[in-house]
């Protein structure tokens, strides 16, 4: 069974995908295999730079995510033409690795953690989707405590997403975190067996 599993910044799926883990499943982070897809060597690593400059190069050789971030942020012109060169990359990238896990047949739930999923659109790697909610101002507050990020910046990262609205309707499974990490798990835990039986 694959899943891919997504939710909003500050959700809580990165603590969900490490109860899944515990659970028995075997977790992809798709940020992971995106990283891979920057570096040097890579084909994305051309076509970044053509698309923006050698100063998107750091001293290490390798792409400056911070700089190459600073450029895009802002302009969603630029965002685009980086999300059309990276996004495919690392959709392959995801295919290689879960194909490779499935012929390994070391587990029977193969969960993908993917923030960008739905807006990638790599829905169809996937048998079911699960989306991890929680209600903006827990949200707010768990990023303020993290990050350390002020309310103003805060607010604008969480508005600038999908709402939960939205992924609720290209969900398969919501997984609510309105909580502490005990009554995620149990969330959790009920769903696992509820729909990997």
């Amino acid at each position: 069974m694959t899943i891919g599993l997504t939710g909003g910044i500050g959700s809580g799926k990165s603590e969900a995908s490490g109860i899944l883990r515990e659970l028995g499943a075997l977790v992809i982070d798709a940020d992971i295999v995106g990283h891979e897809t920057y570096r040097s060597g890579q084909p994305a690593w051309d076509e970044i730079v053509e698309a923006f400059g050698d100063e998107v190069i750091g001293l290490d050789g390798e792409i400056d995510r911070r700089e190459l971030g600073r450029i895009v942020f802002d302009d969603p012109e630029s965002l685009k033409r980086l999300t059309d060169i990276v996004w495919p990359k690392i959709r392959e990238g995801l295919k290689d690795l879960m194909a490779g896990e499935r012929d390994g047949g070391g587990t029977d739930v193969l969960v993908v953690e993917a923030a960008v999923l739905f807006e990638a659109g790599w829905e169809n790697l996937f048998e079911e989707i699960w989306v991890v909610t929680a209600h903006e101002k827990d949200v707010l507050e768990r990023l303020e405590r993290q990050r350390n990020q002020n309310p103003e910046q805060t607010r604008a990262r969480v508005r600038a997403q999908m709402t939960n609205e939205e992924r609720e309707q290209r969900a398969d499974v919501m997984v609510r975190n309105d909580e502490d990490r005990a009554a995620l798990a149990a969330t959790v835990k009920k769903l696992w067996t509820d729909r990997t039986r």
